[in-house]
């Protein structure tokens, strides 16, 4: 069976002009520094968002631990949001590794961190406490709902930390993702920031890999990072030229996903028995909740959908996450509307 999958925008494929790109292209050493490719994904990156260096990674989750751990060192601390990524999803990464401390405060619906909460986390000179080193933001934010943070806020957020003599890691897995929304280069939200983490392997459909953006410096020590923790590859230019086509090709139709995250959303509301936020969804991501009047559960839903060809996302006891990506078209939009609507009717 051909599913419709909708649980992540990490079950792209890469596309045809990627695979073509990989099997053509010229490789070298990249722990040598000799991978003409990789060394052109990294170059392209960091131009694209405004950086000096970009860095090559196998994953987001290496991409964070590397960035953050070329910020603070054992003991200090990373204020982060109470849902974000890395305090839920990475495992640990940062304390376990870097003994790095991390201090959450509960984001705002849109995914932002208030003000007055970042000045209540910021630690005082202290012996009894960790130095505040770092402010990591998540933009878009998965568990907020795929919201984004705008070029005002992310330039009120660099203003705020550097003020205090505090760095800004933006974990912007989707970041693509929420400049399209808004219209905007991508460079006016990652121009404040001190370090980035993005991507590849979701929207942007490429197999595998992140890259890691900041000056030459911070490139260099997270460089020594990703190797201790066992980053360094090979012959990488293979998945490297996919990433190339990646920003080259896919950013511009992210809109595409957006715009089918919104479709699906309407559809769903007229389904009985699910239940959705107001407003349309930020970029392409469908969260949602059974009614109570629905005897299933979340799973026991899942499985009849996956039944009937469509593959769901499952967050909570009763709550569902749904995610566009280029792989679904409008014609999976309404096969999923129509399974919901099925099950739901049984």
């Amino acid at each position: 069976m051909n599913f419709i999958d909708l649980r992540s925008d990490t079950v792209t494929q890469p596309t045809p002009e990627m695979r073509q790109a990989m099997a053509q292209a010229p490789v070298g050493d990249d722990v040598y520094g000799e991978d003409p490719t990789v060394n052109r994904l990294q170059e392209l990156a960091a131009s694209m968002t405004g950086k000096e260096a970009g860095l090559f990674v196998p994953s987001g989750t290496m991409g964070n631990l590397s960035a953050i751990l070329a910020h603070c060192g054992r003991g200090d601390e990373v204020i982060m949001g109470a849902q974000a990524h890395t305090f839920l999803y990475e495992g640990g990464g940062i304390s376990a590794l870097g003994g790095v401390h991390s201090h959450q405060v509960q984001e705002q619906p849109d995914g932002s961190l208030a003000f007055e909460d970042l000045t209540a986390a910021i630690r005082p000179d202290d012996a009894h406490q960790p130095p505040t080193r770092l402010i990591e933001i998540e933009n878009t934010h998965n568990r907020c709902g795929g919201t984004y943070q705008t070029p005002e806020y992310m330039r009120r957020l660099g203003e705020f930390a550097h003020e205090r003599g505090i760095l800004v890691h933006l974990d912007g897995a989707r970041i693509f993702n929420a400049a399209v929304a808004q219209g905007v280069d991508v460079k006016e939200l990652t121009g404040p920031v001190d370090s980035l983490t993005f991507c590849l392997s979701k929207g942007l459909s490429a197999p595998v890999g992140s890259v890691v953006c900041g000056t030459r410096e911070f490139v260099r020590r997270a460089h020594r990072i990703r190797k201790q923790v066992g980053g360094g590859m090979r012959q990488a230019g293979i998945l490297a030229a996919a990433g190339i086509v990646a920003l080259e090709k896919m950013v511009s139709r992210l809109g595409e996903d957006h715009a089918r995250a919104r479709k699906l959303a309407a559809g769903l509301r007229e389904v009985r028995g699910l239940r959705l936020g107001e407003g349309h969804p930020a970029t392409n991501m469908v969260f949602f909740d059974l009614a109570e009047e629905v005897p299933m559960s979340a799973k026991d839903v899942a499985e009849k959908m996956k039944a009937r060809g469509v593959l769901v996302g499952v967050t909570g006891a009763r709550r569902f996450r749904l995610v566009t990506h280029c792989w679904i078209d409008d014609a999976g939009v309404e096969q999923a509307v129509a399974a919901f609507r099925d099950v739901l009717a049984a």
